[in-house]
């Protein structure tokens, strides 16, 4: 069986797409390839690097990555998953094919302030719905029309 491609995209590929990405993989990896890429890709959040060795994921030597470099490159995908809000998701390129475009919208982690605790909380808290929408996404998988 062919695993369908999903790509996650974001602003900066350093925060929830790269979370998105590792639950995918992990969660639903014999349905799936998950991949993840930034508008402008930056540099991965440290403390999403932190809450997701908490969950037992390790993605400290994750790359971040150029939505527009895997689009020149030809890449094909059979979803395209943004996780930002809608302004900035509206800035991804149509990839050509099949590919079904699904917006997911969570709260920036690069935006969060407070002590490190408080922090690395609300930071947490993002990871969990990420992983709970992932879930969902999975378990829905054969119900989508565009699989077929």
């Amino acid at each position: 069986m062919n695993k369908h491609k999903v790509l996650f995209v974001c602003i900066h590929n350093s925060a929830r797409s790269q979370m998105a990405e590792a639950f995918l993989n992990l969660d639903g990896g014999n349905l799936f390839t998950a991949s993840s890429a930034g508008l402008e890709p930056g540099v991965l959040n440290p403390n999403v690097v932190a809450v997701m060795a908490d969950a037992g994921v390790d993605i400290a030597n994750k790359k971040t990555q150029s939505v527009f470099d895997l689009f020149k490159a030809g890449e094909k995908y059979d979803a395209v998953i943004t996780v930002c809000d809608g302004a900035s998701a509206e800035k991804c390129p149509v990839f050509p094919g099949k590919s079904k475009r699904i917006a997911w919208s969570f709260a920036d982690p690069s935006s969060f302030t407070g002590s490190r605790e408080e922090v690395l909380a609300k930071t947490s808290a993002v990871r969990d719905e990420i992983r709970g929408q992932v879930k969902q996404f999975i378990l829905e998988a054969e119900k989508f029309e565009f699989w077929l």
